[in-house]
């Protein structure tokens, strides 16, 4: 069996636990946040794991499933805003339930699947294989992104130590 069909469900299993995690005990001023002016806050990061849950990658699975073409997607012009209406917690479990059937999905592939090919209306020709990789790895960039995120106020209050966290700082 490829790795990526061990690794990518690992992965891709832990993230839900732990935006779920995150919303139930983090405060939301702290979710909702931004690093520095114009930069993602942690809220922000999870919607856009919701869009790309919802709209991209399982979608991209059944498309190069198919071997039928996709398009492209772009967070600031087809992603949306955090809705005021829904707590972070809401959001969370939204995530988790799609994944779970994300995760369903992923299940049924096989290693002969991952050399199916499918063309990105940008990046030309892609596998399956090269996709489950960057699902895995976006959704840990993400989970990254978001955690320095919450992490800039400690940053910013722990005197003398942050120098421990020069490669942290948001600009």
């Amino acid at each position: 069996m490829d790795t990526i069909l061990m690794w990518a469900p690992a992965v891709l299993g832990t993230t839900a636990e732990r935006w779920l995690g995150l919303t139930a005990n983090v405060p939301v001023e702290l979710l909702t946040r931004p690093p520095a002016a114009g930069e993602w806050s942690a809220l922000d990061c999870l919607q856009h794991l919701v869009d790309t849950e919802r709209l991209i990658f399982a979608a991209r699975v059944r498309y190069l499933l198919a071997g039928e073409d996709f398009p492209s997607f772009d967070p600031d012009s087809q992603g949306t805003q955090p809705n005021v209406d829904l707590s972070p917690a809401a959001l969370a479990q939204s995530f988790a339930a799609m994944r779970v059937e994300s995760l369903a999905l992923v299940a049924t592939l096989t290693p002969a699947d991952l050399q199916r090919r499918s063309r990105h209306s940008e990046l030309g020709t892609v596998t399956l294989s090269e996709h489950l990789h960057e699902w895995a790895g976006h959704d840990l960039m993400h989970t990254v992104q978001a955690e320095r995120a919450l992490m800039q106020p400690f940053i910013d209050g722990c005197g003398p130590w942050q120098g421990y966290f020069a490669d942290h700082v948001a600009a």
